[in-house]
């Protein structure tokens, strides 16, 4: 979906860069080197590579995880840039929660197991130990500060935002927290619009799965972005 993504946006004329950070993808590695300052420092990387190849209005497009280390980045790097936000997570301990879950769902652990693992999992990486969930070497270092982690921009305020929210339900009402992120935004200065648009969870699914009206509405959101 990011690659089709990419390549819709590049035929409309934007120059996109997808980054593989530290430890993903062919970037170099493992996921176990990976620390979130890291991570923020690669949003920075770049952002300097595109400004110094091109010209023109820059935009910050994130998917899930990928909001908070956009406002982390904006926060040290005292930034204004546009923002648009694919189903974005606000809250970095519930994120890591939903993470450490996997551990629980690999080993066909019960609730009530599933809920010491996930409290052993918590203490391993707050004692700086690294942490195996689903075949992947979480570091203390990622972990922790993910945990630390929330949506929150500059107070400068200022900002344009915009949130497309994935799903399949036919719920119309939007996730209590984006609604208050909306609100807390927008009580800001910031220019904030929030969308759903129907398709499937699309980096959940093992087998590949599409959801063109997310890439159709983001074509649309970056004309109004870019302006």
């Amino acid at each position: 979906m990011v690659a089709l993504a990419a390549q819709a946006f590049a035929a409309r004329g934007w120059t996109v860069l997808q980054l593989d950070l530290l430890g993903c993808g062919d970037s170099a590695g493992e996921l176990v080197d990976a620390s979130w300052s890291q991570w923020v420092e690669d949003v920075g990387l770049g952002h300097a590579f595109l400004s110094a190849r091109g010209s023109g209005p820059v935009v910050l497009w994130t998917h899930r995880a990928g909001s908070l280390l956009a406002a982390d980045w904006l926060k040290l790097a005292g930034a204004r840039l546009p923002l648009l936000l694919w189903q974005p997570v606000t809250n970095g301990r519930q994120h890591l929660s939903q993470f450490l879950r996997l551990k629980a769902a690999s080993e066909m652990l019960s609730d009530a197991d599933a809920k010491t693992a996930l409290a052993r999992a918590r203490v391993a990486l707050h004692a700086g130990e690294v942490v195996e969930v689903a075949g992947y070497e979480l570091s203390p270092e990622l972990a922790n500060g993910m945990e630390a982690s929330s949506f929150e921009l500059p107070a400068s305020g200022g900002y344009a935002v915009a949130m497309l929210e994935v799903d399949g339900s036919g719920r119309t009402a939007p996730p209590p927290a984006l609604a208050a992120l909306r609100a807390r935004l927008e009580a800001q200065g910031a220019t904030v619009s929030l969308e759903k648009v129907t398709g499937p969870a699309f980096w959940q699914t093992q087998e590949i799965e599409l959801a063109p009206e997310l890439i159709e509405r983001s074509c649309h959101v970056l004309e109004v972005l870019g302006r």
